[in-house]
């Protein structure tokens, strides 16, 4: 992670630079005589965006959102419908809502001083490691971290303010990933018992020529438009992140 914001910070001092703005003056005088050539600028700015799309993952509320849809298309038993590119721009567009305090912080905190040139960019970068790190630490579970300590034979810290973010992260992940698929169960469960009615009534009638998923769907379907159920899918997951 740190890796990502120094190569966003040298790229954009880069541009900065190029245009010959009082950005770029700050910048260079921040980092006095270390500053990084133009190309090797542009190297670390391109690798910095194959790595992002898999910090957007596994760092933000991302995670749990696409968990939790996908769940809820599959209860649905509707297959294509939402569409993949659908799920996942709701999901982008949740997290941005969600994230919107911590980048606020991560903007104040770091890039702003950063900008007037009243750090350096190792100072900025620590900085907007913070609020990001008390982002995880909110939702991560203690038996997670425990094992991947355990697992990377670090010893415990003193404090969680002193977790390194390489631990950090995969126990963040790992945590959103139970609760997605303890979010996911409770969903299926309506779903379920509307599937087993039905399968029970069918079987009962003798009514063999259709499978008993095609008659349970628009039922599924009519119970959760009818309880509007993607305000309260949608309302719950965001306010689980308050």
């Amino acid at each position: 992670m740190r890796f990502i914001v120094l190569a966003l910070v040298a790229a954009g001092a880069a541009a900065a630079q190029s245009q010959g703005s009082p950005l770029g003056a700050a910048l260079g005088a921040g980092r006095g005589a270390n500053t990084l050539s133009l190309p090797m600028q542009i190297v670390l700015l391109l690798t910095a965006l194959t790595l992002l799309p898999a910090a957007l993952v596994s760092v933000t509320p991302f995670l749990r959102i696409t968990v939790v849809l996908h769940f809820l298309r599959q209860a649905l038993g509707t297959q294509t419908t939402p569409s993949n590119q659908v799920l996942l721009g709701m999901a982008l567009f949740l997290t941005f809502l969600v994230m919107q305090p911590v980048l606020a912080d991560i903007y104040e905190q770091s890039w702003e001083p950063l900008e007037r040139g009243e750090i350096t960019a190792a100072q900025a970068l620590e900085r907007a490691r913070q609020p990001l790190r008390a982002f995880l630490l909110r939702y991560v579970r203690e038996k997670d971290v425990a094992t991947l300590l355990e697992i990377s034979k670090t010893p415990p810290p003193a404090t969680p303010d002193d977790l390194e973010l390489r631990i950090l992260i995969p126990a963040y992940v790992l945590s959103e990933l139970k609760t997605g698929f303890q979010i996911g169960a409770v969903l299926f469960m309506p779903f379920l018992v509307i599937d087993l009615v039905v399968a029970s009534v069918t079987l009962s009638v003798g009514m063999v020529q259709l499978p008993p998923v095609m008659i349970s769907a628009p039922f599924k379907v009519l119970l959760f438009v009818l309880v509007d159920g993607w305000n309260l899918v949608v309302g719950s997951l965001v306010k689980s992140f308050y």
